[in-house]
């Protein structure tokens, strides 16, 4: 028995150093950092790094850390996540690349060379090389991933965090089950810092931590002769988990003095879906309905990962390869892998409980928004769509041969075409930023030609592209960050600013509405699709602009 027993972890142990190749996974680094730079020169190019609205918030909220009238960590706000704008500081800290976005690419370009080179050494557990060779040139090479790496959207660090986590945790097992004790606290206290980073990204993280840390745990507790080292370190890991949310709750409590204000704040989801749903027009269609909402969701994914015609296919291949595994050895390092599946019951709930509707173009009402959210699945797509591949090649060793390069050429094929019918998130940032941009664009150019230095009462969560492409330095704009001063500015707009800029309907425009004495109108911007926003100057300012001393006058910018 025992002669077996440590074959059986000698045979595991030469495994696992056959899995790990350094020197491909530094060609997959190469590769992958190859393909996000050439990404970034062809977006960058283009002008195509700020389409999101999201995007250029998330540059703001970093920005304004350090450039605001009060700047401190209050500025992260209550709803995001801190992390991918704490990663954002060093680089939005020059002006230039604050204002071209390039500031987000950086941290972004490195979290999807990260992914992949995850990618590749978590699928080395499972399949030979070549398969893991596969699977992330599927992944690597999806051009929704690639438009993402160069923005400040928080899907490649996420996952890159999803992948790690579930690698240093597969690894864990692996040596564990082995006996082989060398580096099992170091596995584990990485295991857990990367799950804390997720949890600091995306609310995504703290399902996914508290699932990762559970099969992390399961492997500790059912071995009862690890060091005690590792022991400890399980219980110091266990603490930063668990104390992760906690710690941005008590932010929020302290902060916004109410502990869930991220879930029911004003800037909650539950909120922002309040506000734009038209009144009596009821709920979106995935609303209290989690099958209608699976099927949008995997749809989403679908659509992100392959060309439409083999959008079901992706699905059961993937499935396929799951149950492959599962039937082939059943470990922890594979419920690690599988964790990699996680993202499809946290979206199905979040979609139709959670207020964050997701549409797609093929299915009522034929339109984007959130379809970045089927991303996340890109991972397990990869990985377990070349499991499927590794058990029709234990069936059938004959196709070994021709096996690998009839799939390399179907995803890049598959990629190709992606790619040439433009992918899905882009059309979605496109087609939402076809007014949006036109719009800050004209109120930029505005903004621009006001005297340096002069103060702006300006609410800015809604369109703060204007004030990133005017580059206005945030601390000269009294805003909704500022909070103390916010409220006395709106109590007196002509006495706190020496300009104001109302957006229809927005917080400035009402108090603008309520106390108009000692403002003057310089000009009306208007835009298709966008509220109006209305440029004035208060008597705090004596001074003039000289060809704005005439009657105001309306510009529209945009398609009619």
């Amino acid at each position: 028995m025992r002669a077996s027993s440590n074959s059986a972890r000698s045979a595991i142990l030469t495994e696992a150093k056959e899995h790990q190749p350094p020197r491909d996974a530094g060609m997959v680094a190469l590769v992958s950092a190859v393909l996000t730079l050439a990404a970034l020169a062809f977006c960058s190019q283009h002008q195509l790094l700020l389409l999101y609205g999201d995007a250029v918030s998330h540059l703001h909220i970093a920005r304004r850390l350090f450039d605001s009238r009060t700047p401190g960590f209050r500025q992260l706000g209550s709803v995001w996540l801190p992390l991918p704008h704490l990663l954002l500081v060093p680089f939005v800290q020059k002006m230039s690349w604050w204002q071209s976005g390039v500031a987000a690419a950086l941290p972004s370009m490195a979290c999807y060379v990260a992914a992949c080179v995850g990618l590749y050494r978590l699928a080395l557990c499972f399949v030979r090389h070549s398969m893991a060779w596969l699977a992330v040139v599927f992944f690597a090479l999806n051009p929704g991933l690639l438009y993402f790496s160069t923005t400040a959207m928080t899907e490649p660090l996420f996952l890159a965090e999803m992948i790690w986590a579930s690698l240093l945790i597969a690894w864990f097992a692996r040596r564990s089950q082995a006996g082989d004790r060398k580096g099992l606290g170091q596995l584990l206290l990485g295991a857990s810092l990367v799950l804390v980073c997720a949890v600091f990204t995306r609310y995504d993280g703290w399902v996914y931590g508290a699932a990762a840390w559970c099969v992390a745990s399961w492997v500790v507790l059912q071995r009862r002769n690890l060091r005690e080292r590792a022991t400890g370190i399980w219980l110091l890991g266990t603490v930063l988990v668990v104390m992760a949310p906690l710690l941005w709750i008590a932010y929020n409590a302290k902060q916004f003095h109410d502990p869930f204000d991220f879930l029911r704040g004003p800037y909650s989801a539950r909120a922002i879906e309040a506000r734009t749903s038209p009144s009596g027009a009821g709920h979106y269609m995935e609303y209290h309905r989690p099958v209608v909402a699976a099927l949008y969701f995997l749809k989403a994914a679908e659509l992100g990962a392959v060309v439409p015609h083999a959008t079901q296919l992706i699905f059961l291949i993937s499935l396929v390869g799951t149950a492959f595994l599962w039937v082939r050895r059943r470990s922890v390092a594979l419920a690690a892998a599988s964790l990699l599946w996680l993202p499809l019951p946290f979206y199905v709930y979040s979609v139709s409980y959670g207020s964050v509707p997701l549409f797609i173009p093929v299915w009522f009402p034929h339109s984007w928004y959130n379809t970045r959210y089927g991303m996340e699945m890109l991972p397990a797509f990869a990985l377990f769509g070349v499991a499927a591949l590794e058990g029709a090649a234990v069936w059938r060793p004959r196709w070994q041969r021709g096996m690998v390069p009839v799939a390399a050429a179907l995803i890049v094929t598959n990629a190709a075409l992606l790619l040439r019918a433009g992918p899905l998130v882009f059309q979605e940032a496109v087609v939402n930023s076809s007014s949006r941009i036109p719009f800050e664009r004209t109120l930029a150019n505005w903004l621009r030609i006001l005297p340096p230095g002069k103060t702006l009462l300006m609410y800015t969560s809604e369109h703060p592209g204007a004030v990133q492409r005017a580059g206005i330095p945030l601390r000269d704009i009294i805003n909704e960050g500022n909070y103390y001063e916010w409220t006395a500015a709106l109590k007196d707009p002509a006495g706190k600013a020496d300009y104001v800029v109302a957006l229809d309907g927005d917080p400035v425009a009402k108090a603008v509405a309520e106390r108009p004495q000692g403002l003057t109108l310089l000009q009306i911007i208007c835009s298709t699709g966008q509220p109006c926003a209305r440029v004035y100057r208060t008597h705090n300012f004596a001074g003039a602009i000289a060809h704005t001393a005439t009657a105001p006058q309306a510009r529209r910018d945009g398609p009619e």
